[in-house]
């Protein structure tokens, strides 16, 4: 979908915010790039829509040159979100989510009916809110109408930079959970800025690790986890301990309701296990049963245990994680 190659960018004053990256992203995938202030991650991003320049290399999207592209053309296919998701006040929730759709001249039915579709797929009851003001709107509920105005010209391609970083921490994972289910549904490619690790290791299916502008890793988050490549993404990630005699209370992790049927021969694993136990069996299937005394107490998930070494490695990455 996506490939940098040799990709640099140089500003006039000589600073080098990205340095010889070779990326690819593939179709469907959801791809965090993450790394330190001045890392070069939003500058990355910005390049794939050419709102920044690159200087050296070359980045396709579907085997075309972006700069092959007309411009127009290049960013209306391709959806963005941003921080401040700046909707437009004076227009309705409706005729925001309208503009790309407007611009490439869909016919009025259609538009309205995708208007509908987002907003029902959002959460947002269309009666309720196509004709409201954004100023009429939380601002989890502003965050939602940003990302679905991105998808409304129903691009093959959505950039996201720091989309959530500007919301309270409730509303914050609230829109996280959102933008997974979101994804289930539609299976876009999605490129996905963030300084939180913890935000990276639940959203991504790989994380792209960048420092200095170059890339230190990409992987899955089971990869950045289990196989740091360095030790700095090791301290980043926050897994600078071993973790193999690490102990992790799964009481505290598990699903307390009824757990769900197992199918096969699974063994449940101990509520005593390790961490690196834990980790070696879901990587091999996930939503495993767990028992206490011979009983079974309730199931685990990778998704589980992903956020709760992301909450151990959360100071690090707050202390060397501050926004580009």
């Amino acid at each position: 979908m996506i490939t940098f190659q040799n990709v640099s960018k140089t500003y006039p004053d000589g600073t080098r915010a990205v340095k010889n990256v070779n990326i690819d992203v593939e179709d469907g995938e959801f791809f965090v790039i993450i790394g330190p202030s001045g890392s070069g991650k939003t500058t990355t991003l910005k390049m794939i829509n050419r709102l920044i320049p690159l200087t050296e290399g070359t980045i396709r999207i579907q085997d075309k040159k972006i700069s092959d592209y007309d411009i127009h053309e290049l960013r209306w296919n391709i959806g963005y979100v941003l921080q401040q998701i700046a909707l437009f006040p004076h227009m309705t929730i409706s005729e925001n989510i309208a503009i790309v759709p407007d611009l490439k001249k869909w016919d009025q039915e259609k538009i309205q009916h995708r208007i509908d579709e987002l907003l029902q797929m959002a959460g947002l009851a269309p009666d309720t809110y196509r004709n409201r003001k954004p100023s009429e709107l939380s601002g989890g509920e502003q965050q939602r109408v940003g990302v679905i105005r991105a998808l409304a010209a129903d691009p093959d391609l959505i950039l996201m930079d720091e989309p959530f970083s500007a919301v309270d921490p409730i509303t914050r994972e609230k829109l996280q959970d959102d933008i997974l289910d979101l994804q289930q549904n539609i299976k876009k490619t999605v490129v996905f800025v963030t300084h939180d690790m913890q935000e990276a290791l639940k959203l991504g299916d790989r994380i792209c690790v960048m420092r200095d502008g170059k890339v230190e890793q990409i992987g899955t988050p089971y990869d950045l986890l289990k196989r740091p490549a360095n030790e700095f993404v090791q301290d980043f990630v926050g897994t600078k301990h071993p973790l193999q005699n690490q102990k992790v209370d799964l009481e505290k992790l598990i699903h307390l309701n009824q757990p769900e049927q197992i199918e096969g021969k699974t063994r449940p694993l101990p509520a005593s296990t390790t961490l690196q136990q834990v980790i070696e069996h879901l990587s091999e299937q996930d939503n495993l049963p767990v028992e206490k005394d011979g009983n079974i107490i309730g199931t685990i998930n990778r998704e589980q245990v992903l956020g709760y070494l992301a909450n151990q490695g959360k100071e690090r990455g707050q202390k060397h994680g501050a926004m580009d």
